[in-house]
């Protein structure tokens, strides 16, 4: 099986670190509560923040949060099992985009960690293309947004959803999973 897999939210507990981050640049530093959407993955669409405080929020903190985001629980324990049971895995990131020093970031953590994946879609916010070009079976995300496009495209997505995040309906094209088990026994039972 080919699974595509993001990477924050996924394979880095970044989007946790990320919340936090958000929270104390919220408070702190804009000393407000410009919180809108808590259900919403990213801070574009959970703060009500300008341009200009975004783009203060991203240069100030993406590459640190980049930095000291750990691993997910249990990644490293599913991926090699899956490997050495002849699935592939295909990097399909927006990782790299604002901020390209997160991009080598991630080479280097999967370096230090001996990982490495049969290829890299890195900057990329259309991930249909990249799902369709590699004829992957399954695309795991956290953004319900990316979930709801491939969807519609009838691809088959593992929606991996923190607690806070927008519910989605599971469907043929839609499946919530909440850890890498979860990932591990989809994977299993297809």
């Amino acid at each position: 099986m080919v699974i595509g897999i993001d990477l924050d939210g996924v394979v880095f507990d970044s989007e946790n670190v990320f919340r936090t981050y958000e929270e104390i640049y919220d408070i702190e530093e804009l000393n407000g509560n410009n919180l809108i959407d808590r259900s919403e993955p990213k801070h574009s669409r959970r703060y009500n923040w300008t341009e200009e405080q975004t783009k203060v929020f991203r240069d100030k903190y993406y590459l640190e949060i980049s930095k000291v985001s750990p691993l997910m629980a249990g990644f490293e324990t599913v991926y090699k099992k899956l490997i050495e049971e002849g699935h592939t895995f295909v990097v399909i990131t927006a990782r790299g985009g604002w901020i390209p020093e997160m991009k080598d970031d991630a080479i280097r953590i999967f370096e230090e960690k001996g990982l490495s994946f049969d290829k890299y879609y890195w900057h990329t916010s259309d991930k249909l293309n990249a799902y369709i070009t590699e004829k992957v079976d399954v695309m795991i995300d956290d953004d319900y947004k990316v979930i709801e496009h491939l969807s519609k495209n009838k691809v088959k997505t593992l929606y991996f959803r923190d607690a806070n995040l927008k519910k989605l309906e599971e469907n043929e094209y839609v499946k919530e999973v909440n850890n890498w088990g979860d990932i591990y026994r989809y994977i299993k039972n297809r």
